[in-house]
């Protein structure tokens, strides 16, 4: 990618008086300051975050799982995994991610893979145990997360493992229970919270174990299909209002399920997420830009095949501008870092081709190169 030496102004110049006889001399009302990519203080944020977080992270220790994988992914991007982690300490992380597996119960009252797949953190139940196998009786509220099973699969293999102790069965039984009758998944067997989220995760781990049969593939899909909205783009739910966070989350489920024509009329969905670059990108209509939404719609339009259409320089300084100086992004210019924005952040400029930045792929959201180890390492072990 280029180099961009000119942020542009959005605020318009204040009008000033001109001399015809000294034009040159005449400075502007305000000079922008250059654009960088701050490598290095991205490196030491993410190496800071996954040794130690700050205390307002605690209150979601339960999501732990996830905020590693911001941290190891991004670290992966910028090429300095293997300098910020040493072999014994990845082999430390990935037996941390075996111990939050859940599995079977041989009492569990009906379905015994209804609780099944990773849980966030330790926060409850079962104590640390990396080798552990089925239990006796069901813990109470040991219950694994959807979405923190994605990540906790993706996180394993960017720290190179061969996923020898993933309960593959278990995993793809507990999807088949967070399925709903109109297609959707909830994140924890029992929830009623539904959406385009927990679908794309389902989608997501149903591909790393590259196995299909476990839920209904057709159902989930009519329910991505009925969420697309009058303006082509995709909502949370039927019914609801365009979002460019589920609009990503239904592309990439569609693409990853090799189903991408089941959406109707994809130009006008690619040009929903084209008009809402301002500078970077926003979700909805008539909303702020937002860090995050750079890598939701950008993914999206690269799905679609529209990464051309993007006007990259804006988009790049837009992203320059939510740096911070500790490192990291925050969700607009001038705010504080946190895991999330910044991890979205690195991840939308390698979908632009930022100098130092890996290339990343766009419906799982790896590195290329994370996903080549799984392509070559882990998949023909399922096939």
């Amino acid at each position: 990618m280029s180099s961009y030496s000119d942020s542009e102004d959005s605020s318009p110049a204040t009008p000033r008086k001109m001399n015809s006889d000294s034009l040159d001399e005449i400075e502007p009302a305000s000079k922008p300051a250059t654009p960088k990519f701050e490598l290095k203080k991205h490196v030491s944020y993410f190496d800071r975050c996954l040794f130690l977080l700050p205390h307002q992270y605690s209150s979601a220790d339960c999501t732990r799982v996830t905020f590693g994988y911001f941290c190891l992914s991004a670290l992966d991007l910028l090429g300095n995994l293997d300098e910020a982690i040493t072999s014994d300490m990845k082999k430390s992380y990935i037996d941390w991610i075996y111990a939050q597996q859940v599995h079977p119960s041989k009492n569990t009252e009906g379905d015994e893979y209804i609780y099944c797949g990773f849980r966030g953190s330790p926060y409850c139940g079962e104590g640390y145990n990396p080798c552990k196998g089925p239990t006796e009786k069901p813990i109470p509220y040991d219950r694994a997360n959807l979405a923190m099973t994605y990540t906790a699969l993706l996180s394993l293999i960017i720290l190179g493992d061969d996923f020898s102790r993933v309960n593959r069965k278990a995993i793809l039984g507990g999807l088949k229970a967070l399925q709903q009758p109109d297609g959707s998944f909830v994140p924890v067997y029992g929830s009623n919270e539904s959406d385009q989220r927990f679908t794309f995760c389902a989608f997501a781990v149903s591909y790393v174990l590259n196995n299909w049969t476990f839920f209904d593939v057709d159902l989930a899909v009519k329910y991505i299909q009925s969420s697309q909205t009058y303006e082509y783009a995709i909502s949370q739910g039927p019914n609801q209002e365009s979002h460019g966070g589920s609009t990503y989350c239904g592309l990439a489920s569609l693409e990853l399920a090799g189903r991408l024509d089941a959406l109707s009329d994809k130009e006008e969905t690619l040009k929903w997420c084209l008009n809402r670059q301002a500078s970077g990108f926003h979700g909805r209509c008539n909303k702020l830009d937002d860090t995050c939404y750079s890598f939701w719609i950008g993914a999206s339009i690269q799905i679609l095949g529209g990464i051309d259409m993007i006007n990259e320089k804006n988009n790049c300084n837009f992203l320059y501008s939510t740096q911070t100086k500790m490192g990291g992004f925050g969700k607009y210019p001038g705010g504080m870092p946190d895991t999330l924005h910044s991890y979205m952040g690195l991840a939308a400029l390698s979908l632009m081709g930022q100098e130092g930045v890996k290339k990343i792929h766009p419906s799982l959201n790896i590195s290329v190169d994370a996903y080549e180890f799984w392509k070559t390492n882990i998949l023909p072990s399922y096939s």
